[in-house]
């Protein structure tokens, strides 16, 4: 039987050597040898440069084929330098002039260095300032609280078109001048309040808010009529001056008025109200103190029949 085996085995391996292909016999031919690697009909030329690109590109993200034209395409420019731009003051006019930092005082700096200037804002409080500086054309809010200044002259606020409040407390003003404040079309707050003031100026009609408290108005400080035609005005506060009547007429916009600390001693009927049409009702004045005045107003109860609030005061 190991016999059988072993004549199969052999039969077998014959067949298979038979049927495998005949292969061409690969013949290195020896006349190339001698030729330089220059002269060959298809030289291998070893790049050592695109090598480490093929590289690159295998490990990397591959760029898309629009982009790498672009990049290889566009010529390589120099940007312009962006020119300076030139600096601006809070008005937007240029600081050829009046100087980046604002017109000069008169201890020679500019505004915006003495004080801070903050948007169309300016902040001088607390600088030991003897006058009012020259502000910004654009200056809307203007503090100067916590001075020296004596004096509003006629110009100080000249040409402030757009000058919607100014602060001036805690100063040692004693004396504004007349126009002041009355060249100023879109003045609307105005505070005074701790100075010397024996006098009020001209106001605007565009008015809402006064604070005069705390100086020195006494019995000829206000002029007759002086809040009539302020017909924006809607809080008026006057405490602590020395006051003996309270000033009229008043306009109907107003919401509060404040009279705490004076010498008032007496009131009309007629000083809030119309004695003559009982239906009148003056619903926007809610807001009335006159704490501090030596007045009885349980004496005159006509006087508060069309308000929608009792004033704060004595009533015995």
């Amino acid at each position: 039987m190991q016999t059988l085996v072993n004549i199969f085995l052999v039969f077998f391996i014959f067949e298979s050597i038979g049927a495998a292909p005949i292969t061409d016999t690969i013949i290195y031919d020896s006349e190339f040898y001698d030729i330089p690697l220059g002269e060959l009909p298809h030289p291998f030329v070893y790049d050592e440069n695109e090598q480490s690109d093929q590289l690159e590109t295998e490990t990397g993200t591959a760029l898309p084929s629009i982009i790498q034209e672009s990049y290889s395409s566009a010529p390589l420019t120099e940007e312009p330098e962006e020119e300076a731009s030139t600096p601006k003051l809070i008005d937007g006019s240029s600081a050829q002039g009046s100087g980046v930092l604002g017109p000069q005082t008169q201890d020679g700096l500019p505004t915006c260095l003495l004080c801070t200037c903050l948007g169309t804002t300016v902040y001088c409080d607390d600088h030991e300032l003897d006058a009012v500086p020259p502000l910004p054309k654009n200056t809307m809010y203007f503090y100067s609280r916590y001075n020296r200044i004596r004096k509003i002259s006629r110009n100080d606020f000249a040409n402030l078109n757009n000058l919607k409040r100014i602060d001036l407390t805690a100063n040692f003003i004693s004396e504004i001048h007349e126009d002041a404040f009355q060249r100023l079309p879109q003045l609307q707050e105005l505070v005074l309040r701790d100075n010397r003031i024996r006098q009020l100026p001209e106001l605007p009609s565009t008015l809402t808010f006064i604070d005069v408290s705390k100086n020195r108005l006494g019995r000829k400080g206000i002029r007759n009529e002086a809040f009539k035609d302020l017909h924006e005005l809607q809080h008026l506060y006057i405490t602590d001056n020395n006051l003996d009547h309270i000033p009229l007429p008043l306009p109907e916009s107003l919401q509060a008025l404040h009279l705490q600390n004076n010498n008032i001693q007496e009131m009309h009927e007629d000083t809030f109200c119309k004695m003559k049409d009982f239906t009148y009702v003056r619903r926007a004045l809610e807001d009335i103190r006159l704490d501090g005045n030596p007045i009885n107003l349980s004496k005159t109860p006509y006087a508060y029949m069309c308000l929608p609030r009792l004033p704060v005061g004595n009533l015995i």
